[in-house]
């Protein structure tokens, strides 16, 4: 017979869980992002005292799924380096970056944040994409692959124009020509693409 507390943070995680997937649905893939914290835990099947107590503001929810989706990017480079050069891990992973900048609502105006914020949750934010950045990084120097000594945080400030692109436009050619600039200036030839 299970440990009647073990059962109950199992459910409390299931909870939790349930509240991200539904809230991370309507955030990110719906045009009507302000549907309320009633809406976005009836939708979950959880109640409202669940909801609040997991996510006590709309605010902690939007972060918590940014966070989130965050960890999803961050976990990407790992994986691009398991099966890809260093080189082309790295353009991978920033294609990513725009993709989800792009796909994910309210992504790119949180990492912008982030990188400015004092706020703890977005400084993990932004501490967690240039960890991910970094280690992309120095698995291309080590490959000889960049000019040594490239700064992550430099590289996600001249990137910054990702997160000023509109995805109604033809973003994917100016992120394109963006981390072309950004390649050609860390020194990731360009004529492997």
């Amino acid at each position: 017979m299970a440990d009647r507390s073990t059962t109950m943070r199992a459910d409390a995680k299931q909870n939790r869980d349930a509240i991200l997937v539904t809230a991370t649905a309507i955030l990110t893939g719906s045009e009507d992002v302000d549907v309320s914290m009633n809406a976005i835990a009836k939708l979950a099947g959880v109640g409202n005292a669940t909801l609040h107590r997991n996510f006590p503001t709309r605010e902690s929810l939007i972060l918590a799924v940014y966070e989130h989706e965050v960890d999803r990017v961050v976990a990407s480079a790992h994986e691009l380096l398991e099966d890809n050069a260093a080189p082309d891990a790295l353009r991978l992973w920033v294609a990513r970056l725009a993709q989800y900048a792009m796909t994910k609502r309210g992504l790119a105006g949180a990492l912008q944040t982030a990188s400015y914020s004092e706020d703890a949750h977005f400084a993990d934010i932004y501490d967690a994409i240039s960890g991910a950045l970094a280690l992309l990084l120095s698995a291309a120097e080590v490959e000889g692959a960049i000019t040594p000594g490239v700064d992550p945080h430099d590289v996600l400030l001249a990137l910054a124009g990702l997160w000023q692109l509109s995805p109604e436009g033809d973003w994917k050619a100016q992120a394109e020509r963006l981390f072309g600039i950004v390649y050609r200036g860390i020194g990731v030839d360009d004529s492997r693409r």
